[in-house]
């Protein structure tokens, strides 16, 4: 499995690249732990995490 090695501070989205694709921040880190992979948003952990789109999220982003 592809690790992608930043994290998103505003949404906490995992990228490969030096841009946010969800929210075009290119404020990232590469201190990060744990991955939400979210499918279904209406699921109770992407409501919990509060997370309205499909992707891959870190759990925790310094």
């Amino acid at each position: 499995m592809y690790l992608p090695e930043q994290a998103c501070r505003l949404c906490r989205r995992l990228v490969a690249g030096n841009l946010c694709p969800a929210c075009r921040s290119n404020d990232l880190t590469r201190s990060w732990k744990g991955i939400l992979v979210v499918f279904d948003t209406s699921s109770e952990m992407a409501k919990e995490a509060g997370l309205s789109s499909p992707g891959k999220y870190a759990v925790k982003v310094r």
